[in-house]
């Protein structure tokens, strides 16, 4: 005998206990958009359940198991209550593509269905069976399309964590391969600006060690001269571009809590195999590190132009600087401004002066600092990282509600922001890159992060991107995200703000409830004003 619940996606669904979410056996969507849903099932006695779709929308169906993973390192211990659990354990996450699990008697398993409606409008009906037992899904498609995100959206692709878990060498064919997987995986699920490792990124590593090499840029040096080639920058831009992603943002330029030395960058210097001209040992005021960006920065610039990217890069001077930081990385800020002065800066910081000062163009501030900067700068974006575990912002944990991570989407809209940063795509390092993690086994980067800050993909086989449910939950938030502008253009912001009420990053009604009925009646709304 099974027992069997239709849930919707930000349900998590535990192997020990009953789902304790509503049913949902109805949905809606837009014809360009993709909806996910679940069906939790659990048997009397050890058994293979099969799922497996049938009806006029089964060929627009994916199917995934949901795996568990190990959860060591929960919550920091000052976070706030809006966690599933902050106890060690074993938590859903991950999806592997396939309709079959092997489940133990009494214990709860789920299926995660993803229709895409390809552009096709009109009320379908999903019938699943599971092991002969059919339960139904209806979806109304609205013949309504989202709108193109404007939002500009970058979570940090590791290039090095392409190479340390597959073994394959930085910017060679296999890794080429593997890194168009990784890639267009994120591209689909809306990230349209990548970290573009120009030089081996400067970020959580720690001081005097280094991180794998992952260096686009071609560097020679002969005597006191340097000579470039960009080659590489050239084959990922071309690729990334055809993959959907279309901003650049440029690893920072100095390293990361306060742009006090250079990254580690490598170069010929004609001894026939590459050494490192700069790293820790280059302290911020170097002459030499000076004279090698105003050169850097003479040939870089053409080949920004000569690509047309101008309008579509984005450059770092160093990554959450400190108050205590300001003159260092303001006397940085003015040498690399003066040198790229044309295009856009940004970076993570949550000090309203680094922005007063003039120091960056567009802020990142963190979500618990993003008040002090509403209405005073504009583009804004913001981030979170293991930080936003306070105040009840937003994030995606594995340990948080799906709905704390879905809220975003709605926020976004409502404080009209135009970009957003986070900093794990796929980093399978311990804190600083200490050591390299199999995220199979470690999903805390090392009891560092709450499990799930640092990579929202896993390495699958074959140099696969397997997504995580807290990926595909995020775009559904980008989604909404979309729905409210569609809602906006067509009957003001007035009425979108009617169904989302007086939101803010820190208040929300915490209730994953409200945000499907919210999503409802947004769909409602643009039928009624098609």
């Amino acid at each position: 005998m099974l027992e069997i619940r239709m849930l919707s996606s930000l349900e998590k669904v535990f192997k020990d206990r009953a789902p304790q979410g509503k049913e949902h056996r109805e949905y809606s969507c837009l014809a360009n958009e993709v909806l996910s849903f679940q069906t939790a099932v659990r048997s009397d006695c050890a058994a293979v359940i099969t799922a497996a779709v049938s009806g006029d929308a089964a060929g627009r169906v994916n199917i995934y198991t949901v795996g568990d993973v190990p959860v060591n390192l929960a919550a920091f211990d000052d976070s706030d209550d809006w966690f599933i659990s902050k106890e060690p354990g074993n938590y859903p996450d991950i999806l592997i593509p396939g309709s079959a699990v092997d489940a133990k008697a009494g214990e709860w398993n789920s299926f995660w269905f993803e229709f895409i409606p390809g552009g096709i409008a009109g009320k379908t009906c999903i019938e699943i069976s599971l092991n002969g037992e059919t339960v139904t899904a209806g979806i109304n498609v609205i013949d309504a399309l989202l709108p193109e995100q404007k939002l500009v959206y970058t979570n940090w692709f590791h290039c090095d964590a392409i190479c340390d878990y597959y073994g394959v060498e930085a910017f060679g064919e296999e890794f080429q391969r593997i890194f168009e997987n990784f890639a267009l995986t994120a591209s689909k699920h809306g990230m349209n600006c990548i970290l573009t490792p120009l030089f081996t990124p400067a970020l959580d590593t720690a001081v005097g060690g280094e991180r794998t090499t992952t260096q686009l840029v071609g560097v020679k040096k002969s005597g006191g001269e340097y000579s470039f080639d960009f080659t590489l920058v050239k084959k990922w831009v071309d690729t990334c571009r055809r993959l959907g992603i279309e901003y650049f943002e440029m690893s920072p330029f100095f390293t990361q809590w306060g742009a006090e030395h250079a990254p580690k960058i490598m170069a010929d210097d004609g001894s026939g195999k590459p050494v490192r001209i700069f790293g820790w040992e280059t302290e911020t005021h170097s002459g030499e590190y000076n004279s090698f960006l105003t050169a850097f920065a003479g040939e870089f610039k053409k080949f920004i132009y000569d690509n047309g990217l101008e309008k579509n890069v984005f450059f770092h001077i160093s990554d959450e600087p400190g108050e205590e930081q300001i003159e260092t990385y303001l006397y940085r800020a003015r040498l690399v401004k003066k040198l790229f002065g044309e295009f856009t800066f940004i970076d993570a910081l949550s000090d309203f002066e680094f922005y007063g000062r003039g120091a960056v163009d567009i802020p990142v501030p963190s979500e618990n600092s993003i008040e002090k900067f509403v209405g005073k700068a504009k583009p804004l974006w913001t981030y979170y990282c293991c930080g936003q575990c306070r105040d009840y912002v937003p994030n995606r944990f594995i340990a948080m509600p799906s709905a704390r991570n879905r809220i975003l989407g709605f926020l976004l809209w409502k404080y009209d922001l135009d970009g957003f940063l986070q900093w794990g795509y796929n980093f399978y390092n311990t804190q600083y890159s200490v050591e390299k993690i199999n995220p199979y086994e470690v999903t805390d980067a090392g009891g560092s992060f709450p499990s799930g800050d640092s990579f929202v993909v896993y390495p699958g086989k074959g140099g696969e991107a397997l997504c995580s449910l807290r990926l595909k939950v995020f775009y559904e938030g980008l989604q909404d995200m979309r729905a409210l502008r569609l809602l906006e253009s067509l009957a003001g912001r007035e009425k979108a703000l009617e169904i989302t009420g007086g939101i803010t990053f820190e208040d929300y009604p915490r209730d994953p409830e409200y945000i499907l009925a919210a999503r409802e009646k947004i769909n409602r709304a643009i039928v009624e004003l098609m």
